[in-house]
């Protein structure tokens, strides 16, 4: 069985990618990895995939004749496009060689309209992979997916991070010694003010009034950094919040296990037009791997694996006063946090390891190739 995947640009490390190269992973562990090739769109001067995010006509072109070729020398049996901007092409190679084709929908990218060719080719796909039920439900609803197409395929941890050494060289600048730390990790964009930065800032008053000794650690960056800066000095809690910026790997570490509580209470914003939240929201399973609570939105995808009161706390995430309650629930009850943190670990453990995304994966192409008409060789 000849599996080809094609995947957007590669060079970034938002869930999209990192969803993609699990995936790549699996299949190379799965089947002899001389069945299983990835095309990733090169990188120009863009930063994703399709209009809505900038790639040009001559690069996605080139992506296509380059696919086309490939396919016609390679003639795979299943296709798996790991975003619906690549649907299309699957589409069109299934029309021209008769090949089956699976298309990953993770979330915002599948929530509002699509055009034509996105839509139509994510109706005609022998499977939609799902990352979470609440995609699921919006393609159904949305789209008109038909869910006996769909398969809830979740995020998986990346299980090299809990084996990177922390790099406590990050941290020192932060000043953060003897204090308790509250953490979100998540792009500063301004299309992405959903996660709910400014919810957790405009918290930090009525915190504080309880837990004196709390700093916000901000990791990441981008073009929406001076205004929660501005927003910062505004309420003057500036004593209280510490923009990290970009993290590797060693960084990140080295911030979750310093932390006391994990917070992102990302908004879920069902707008055609510009809808906003978290399809998955990996960065959780990320703090829950290193045993830390969390505080997530009460509805939303997140809001399906992390169970309130067990593995941490949902809440309103448009409400400052929720959000404050929680966190200040959870850092003056230190041993009910740890509780929770050990529980979430166990989660992801579980649920959510590398190992438990392959064997998804595996019974999915098992199911695929049931019929008898085509050979998974396990390695």
């Amino acid at each position: 069985m000849k599996v080809l995947v094609l995947v957007p640009p590669m060079e970034n490390a938002g869930g999209i990618q990192r969803y993609s190269a699990t995936l790549v992973r699996a299949l190379n562990e799965i089947v002899n990895d001389w069945d299983v090739k990835m095309l990733a769109i090169q990188r120009t001067q863009s930063k994703g995939i399709g209009e809505q995010t900038g790639l040009g006509l001559r690069v996605k072109s080139r992506f296509v004749l380059q696919t086309l070729w490939g396919a016609a020398y390679w003639k795979p049996d299943l296709v798996i496009c790991t975003h619906v901007g690549l649907a299309p092409i699957g589409w069109l190679l299934r029309a021209l060689w008769q090949c089956s084709y699976w298309v990953a929908a993770h979330g915002i990218e599948v929530w509002g309209t699509l055009s034509f060719e996105k839509q139509s080719a994510l109706r005609k796909a022998d499977k939609v992979l799902a990352v979470s039920a609440f995609t699921s439900k919006r393609l159904i609803e949305r789209h008109l997916i038909s869910p006996e197409q769909i398969t809830i395929l979740p995020n998986a941890l990346n299980d090299s991070l809990l084996n990177v050494p922390p790099r406590k060289e990050f941290l020192a600048p932060l000043n953060i010694n003897g204090r308790r730390v509250i953490l979100t990790v998540g792009r500063l964009a301004s299309s992405e003010r959903y996660k709910g930065h400014d919810t957790v800032i405009r918290a930090l008053a009525r915190v504080r009034m309880c837990v004196p000794d709390v700093v916000y650690v901000i990791v990441g960056d981008g073009d929406d950094r001076d205004r929660l800066v501005s927003l910062v000095q505004r309420l003057g809690v500036q004593d209280q919040v510490v923009f990290a910026g970009r993290a590797c790997d060693e960084d990140l570490v080295a911030c979750y296990q310093s932390c006391s509580v994990f917070v992102l209470p990302a908004k879920t914003v069902l707008d055609d037009n510009t809808p906003g939240g978290e399809g998955f929201g990996i960065v959780f399973l990320e703090a829950m791997a290193f045993g830390k609570p969390v505080i997530g939105p009460n509805y939303g995808a997140p809001s399906e694996f992390i169970r309130h009161g067990e593995h941490g706390l949902l809440v309103d995430p448009e409400d400052p006063e929720a959000v404050a309650q929680a966190l200040i629930e959870l850092l003056t009850s230190p041993e009910r946090a740890h509780q929770m943190g050990e529980s979430a670990r166990q989660l992801v453990t579980g649920e959510y390891s590398y190992e438990r995304f392959r064997e998804r994966l595996h019974q999915l192409l098992t199911n695929h190739i049931s019929d008898g008409r085509q050979k998974l060789c396990v390695s």
